[in-house]
């Protein structure tokens, strides 16, 4: 269909403090971090990371006003092709915070969120029309999303860290009410109720017309409406900072989905621009975009069976220098 946006994400928005190169202290002692960043995290993540890769991406989230959100904001608006026409301010939420503790083996979260931050259930105005969109299925899915699965737009979902630790089972119900579902592992085998992600995969896709699962430097494994099972490793990369690289994955998987790329294409682009992203602090903040993939690939990444990915990123990249 001819889309107004590429890529739609909505969600909840943080505003993420990231320390690198240490551990979560101890009560009662003090660590200290060798670096430091604050970026935008969240749905922010896939956002940076959608537009980046040259998508035209709109972002329909809440920040409160305050000075973590000022900054968020400010940080967002410097993407050239991120729209923020749906970006809501609101007065009586602070931004939801996050802060992340990480070294190269694990990452930890302090997070303080209040209600009215989720996304907004009712849409401003008139809805755009895109390519593809990415909501959260830890709720009820606001109106708006079938509106626009009815008119062409392929959905994607996702979940994330159930602090109750009850995995509710219907979380999966709504599974019928998108496309592709893309946990991580943890999430998949724990809403499942398996052991591994491929057990887990199976299940899901009776479900849902195509599940990938995220397995972290592990790689990515996906079944589709076919019942064909492709797995692919992710690239090896020196690892600086986790954090976000599962949300620069579905940017990643929207992107070369909307490029009409076989499964097998899609996940490996997916798993190399989150790869990529690993080498910075922060997801949004290290997001790449078509010269940092270009250059991977020709100076040190690998290149058999990446040769569509290689000719999009030459491409891309010779059309963001002319612009």
């Amino acid at each position: 269909m001819s889309a107004d946006l590429d890529v739609l994400l909505g969600g909840r928005l943080f505003c993420d403090l990231v320390f690198s190169g240490s551990s979560l202290p101890r009560p009662g002692a003090e660590v200290f971090a060798d670096g430091f960043v604050l970026s935008p995290g969240g749905t922010a993540n896939r956002a940076v990371a959608a537009a980046r890769l040259g998508g035209r991406t709109g972002l329909f989230a809440v920040l409160g006003r305050d000075v973590f959100g000022d900054e968020v904001a400010r940080l967002l608006a410097r993407e050239p092709h991120l729209d923020l026409t749906w970006l809501q301010r609101s007065d009586t939420v602070r931004t939801a915070v996050t802060v992340a503790v990480t070294d190269e083996h694990d990452r930890s979260f302090i997070t303080y969120e209040e209600d009215g931050t989720e996304v907004p259930r009712t849409w401003p105005g008139e809805l755009p029309t895109a390519a593809t969109c990415h909501v959260g299925l830890a709720a009820d899915l606001p109106g708006w999303v079938a509106t626009l699965r009815a008119a062409g737009t392929t959905v994607f979902g996702g979940v994330g860290w159930d602090p109750s630790h009850e995995w509710s089972p219907t979380v999966l119900d709504r599974l019928a009410q998108v496309d592709v579902f893309v946990p991580n592992e943890v999430e998949a085998t724990s809403y499942t109720r398996t052991d591994d992600a491929l057990a887990a995969a199976k299940l899901l896709a009776e479900r849902v017309g195509t599940v990938v699962v995220t397995r972290g430097p592990l790689g990515s494994l996906a079944i589709d409406a076919t019942g064909t099972l492709v797995t692919e490793p992710a690239p090896a990369v020196p690892v600086v900072d986790p954090t976000g690289a599962g949300d620069v994955f579905v940017a990643g998987l929207m992107t070369a989905t909307r490029l009409s790329w076989d499964l097998r294409n899609r996940l490996r682009f997916a798993g190399l621009v989150a790869s990529l992203s690993v080498r910075g602090l922060g997801g949004a903040a290290s997001a790449p975009g078509p010269a940092d993939v270009l250059r991977f690939l020709e100076d040190s990444g690998p290149r058999e069976g990446y040769d569509d990915i290689h000719d999009w990123a030459l491409d891309a990249t010779r059309d963001q220098e002319e612009q």
